[in-house]
């Protein structure tokens, strides 16, 4: 009997953007970008406000379609895949907006167990100890039966990453995960997404301007330029970039590429005299 064939190897890169163009009615948001997001690791995209880091995560998720170039994750085209394919594959990915969005009128354990009510045939009672795991992960299986508006702020956050796990991804996108937190908060967070990452063995996206604890947890950087990648490695590499904008980025400086003032008439147009 002939032996199988050897198992095609596994890709490198679980993402990948190839020459994405889009854009909101006439505003090109992202152009020709290509980028790619190593399998098993922390890769942080960051850049300066409304420079397209958010929709990076949302051509990813599917929730929008490119208007040019191709989204790949593991090999599969997002923009090629019907509804079922979309839904298929978005089982496979888990999501922590920004502050949470916790469903306000659910309890802390029905919030983490909704995607397995939504995704799956379980048996109630496997979705509720599979909840309380993914709550016991997170240090929160005491708060399961309080509701959103009981609990903090930080452990808001701890549940919507809870919830994020629960049909244990194979990629996990982030939203500015660090927002709003105070430092012990944060420092619970930051820890939480390498620990879980790691005994998972996820590959984590960070979309965060928290400079000092993204550079900290991430293995791989990319700083966002107008539309395009103006900076990629790692973080030690990310910030010896001599691109300007790269520098003023990670140097916070008030001028350089990205300027203080917003593009605006002459003072003497708006102010109808000399200035």
């Amino acid at each position: 009997m002939p032996a199988a064939p050897p198992a095609a190897p596994e890709a490198r890169f679980l993402v990948e953007l190839r020459d994405v163009t889009f854009g909101y009615g006439e505003r090109t948001l992202l152009q020709g970008l290509s980028l790619t997001v190593p399998r098993g690791k922390v890769t942080a995209i960051m850049g300066a406000s409304g420079g397209g880091k958010t929709t990076v995560l949302r051509l990813i998720g599917g929730q929008l379609r490119t208007q040019s170039g191709q989204v790949l994750v593991d090999g599969q085209d997002m923009g090629r895949l019907d509804k079922a394919g979309l839904y298929a594959l978005r089982r496979r990915m888990g999501m922590l907006f920004q502050f949470g969005a916790l469903f306000t009128d659910m309890s802390v354990l029905d919030n983490v167990a909704f995607p397995l009510r939504e995704h799956t045939d379980l048996p109630e009672a496997l979705v509720r100890d599979i909840a309380l795991m993914k709550l016991n992960a997170v240090g929160l299986r005491g708060a399961r039966d309080l509701m959103p508006s009981q609990i903090s702020g930080g452990m808001a956050r701890r549940v919507a990453l809870a919830r994020a796990i629960a049909l244990d991804p194979e990629l996990i996108m982030y939203d500015e995960p660090f927002a709003g937190l105070d430092p012990i908060a944060l420092g619970t967070a930051a820890q939480l997404i390498r620990r879980l990452g790691e005994t998972m063995g996820l590959t984590s996206i960070l979309v965060s301007h928290d400079l000092e604890e993204t550079f900290r947890l991430a293995d791989h950087v990319i700083i966002l330029g107008p539309g395009h990648v103006a900076a990629q490695g790692t973080p030690d590499e990310v910030r010896a970039s001599i691109d300007p904008l790269v520098h003023q980025f990670v140097r916070a400086l008030p001028t350089g590429p990205v300027p203080f003032h917003q593009p605006a008439p002459p003072l003497a147009e708006d102010f109808g005299g000399t200035p």
